[in-house]
């Protein structure tokens, strides 16, 4: 039995992985330290799908990693689960580095652990809502009646209790995705990898399907690496991202930092477009309390100011910022609140 180590604050954390395509790759990298140039890959005719990568993942955190198509983001998170073998670096879960787990070892982090939702429902179409769900607990060898007990109620935590008999073909597209996410998280595992879960499904859906992550996320504090394309998807659902380009990840931090302080031109441009009320906090806008003036209402430090603006818009009086024991952290002004809204820098900032 693989032992674990619960104290450490990361549950998954990859270094220096590398994913080359092309004849004697591993021996390449070898020659070269783990750490060639672009111009000695091209040389040796290879293809770097993912070049030098480095995350560690917090313990029930979203972290999203996106690019455009071609970026190297799907072939890391096969790597971080060994579906595709790294050519080159370590990947630990729980501070095992599974890239030297013996083949019993990774079967069952696999069968245990491990949670797969990807853009291609994948469901069994001879089998119904709760014999899909409760398929990957058939492979471990759980019993008929566990595996059903368990198979309903991750149908009734996804919303799909009263359909475990239908047929995939009866589903929408939205209830398939239910039964793949209820399908993997069948398995309790402890780390969930979604790989654009939610893009093929259309916008309406696809926003209830988020709502419907968050909402499960707030119940069961899972460690979940996302793929996206979708810079909104990221804002609405990350606690951090990673942004890809080229199998290089360019910049790691929160939607905020990634907009306010991007560490490239490349980033820049990528976010360029994100409102900023849509990533920037009460708490980067707040200065201290004046005491001067009638207070509008209260917000908490990591409320956006899309989710505040108009109320303090509306009513033309700074809004308190608390903590969590109740106290005041600081104020927001309207006048900076739109400022933020107009894209200009607020008065604060200024003076």
């Amino acid at each position: 039995m693989i032992q674990t180590d619960a104290s450490q604050p990361f549950k998954l954390v990859c270094k220096d992985v590398w994913k080359v395509f092309g004849p004697g790759a591993a021996k390449f990298l070898a020659t070269h330290g783990g750490n060639p140039s672009s111009e000695a890959l091209a040389e040796a005719k290879l293809v770097g799908a993912v070049r030098n990568a480095a995350i560690a993942v917090r313990r029930g955190e979203i972290f999203i990693v996106m690019g455009l198509s071609g970026s190297g983001k799907s072939t890391l998170v096969r790597c971080l689960s060994r579906l595709i073998e790294p050519t080159w670096g370590s990947v630990e879960l729980d501070g095992i580095d599974l890239l030297k787990a013996k083949p019993d070892e990774l079967i069952e982090i696999r069968r245990h652990r491990m949670g797969m939702v990807f853009q291609n429902f994948a469901l069994l179409p001879h089998l119904n809502v709760l014999e899909n769900v409760a398929f990957p607990l058939f492979i471990q060898g759980i019993d008929e009646q566990s595996r059903s007990q368990r198979a309903r109620k991750v149908i009734e935590l996804v919303g799909l209790s009263g359909r475990e008999h239908f047929y995939p073909r009866e589903l929408s597209g939205g209830q398939q995705q239910r039964v793949g996410i209820a399908r993997s998280l069948a398995v309790e595992p402890d780390v969930w990898f979604l790989d654009e879960p939610f893009s093929a499904l259309d916008p309406l859906i696809r926003r209830e399907m988020q709502t419907e992550l968050l909402r499960l996320q707030s119940v069961l504090k899972k460690t979940i690496i996302f793929i996206t394309h979708d810079f909104d998807e990221a804002i609405r659902l990350a606690d951090r991202v990673a942004i890809m380009k080229d199998g290089t990840i360019i910049q790691t931090g929160t939607p905020e930092e990634l907009v306010l302080r991007p560490a490239t031109s490349y980033v820049a441009e990528f976010t360029r477009d994100v409102p900023r009320a849509k990533v920037m906090s009460a708490q980067r806008l707040m200065r201290p309390v004046s005491g001067g003036a009638e207070i509008g209402g209260t917000v908490k430090p990591g409320s956006k100011i899309a989710s505040f603006a108009a109320r303090i818009v509306e009513t033309r009086k700074p809004f308190l910022v608390v903590g969590d024991d109740g106290q005041p952290l600081g104020e927001v002004t309207p006048d900076a609140v739109i400022d933020v809204l107009a894209e200009r820098e607020p008065q604060e900032a200024r003076g």
